[in-house]
């Protein structure tokens, strides 16, 4: 149940970014993901884990749309505080983007390849669903959407392994011992 209310909180929140951007209130994701994140950090057995985790996804994620608004590559609708950076909603989608790493997605951190796939077709995908709702918008798709293939290729193991690390789940979703035949 977790895994799939995990997956639910993603996708809302995934269309209050995106739909509230698109809107004019950029703001309305921050608060849906810092709502959110509160919860999860409820859930989780290591608190510390998880927030280090969603904040360096955040970072992550706050540095790779920076350097795709600062080649143009990607236009901000709303939410941009200093022309060439991301949106900060943006950067909220990311956080929330972590918050999957160790629950619904946490298949992926066994499966890195899968995560590359993954992300290879995921993300540009999400862009592109991002551009048709007016939140962003992509001037050259032809050369943007292989760049995003790329990027997501690359960061979507990245996350994985560093979830790894920071798992504040590990506990609630360790295999039970095997029983012992002393």
């Amino acid at each position: 149940m977790r895994k799939l209310i995990n997956f639910l909180i993603y996708q809302t929140g995934w269309l209050v970014c995106v739909l509230g951007a698109a809107r004019g209130w950029p703001w309305a994701g921050v608060v849906f993901v810092l709502l959110a994140l509160a919860w999860h950090l409820r859930q989780a057995e290591d608190l510390r884990a998880e927030l280090r985790l969603a904040l360096i996804a955040g970072l992550v994620g706050a540095l790779w749309d920076t350097a795709l608004a600062a080649t143009g590559l990607v236009r901000f609708t709303n939410g941009v505080l200093i022309d060439g950076t991301a949106a900060y909603w943006m950067v909220a989608l990311w956080v929330l983007f972590g918050m999957t790493l160790n629950v619904s997605l946490a298949w992926l951190k066994e499966h890195l390849l899968g995560a590359a796939i993954l992300g290879a077709v995921g993300g540009p995908l999400a862009y592109l669903a991002g551009a048709k709702l007016g939140a962003l918008s992509l001037p050259d798709t032809n050369l943007a959407l292989p760049l995003l293939a790329l990027g997501w290729a690359l960061i979507t193991p990245l996350l994985c392994v560093i979830a790894r690390r920071f798992d504040g789940f590990r506990a609630m979703t360790a295999k039970p011992l095997e029983p012992s035949h002393v």
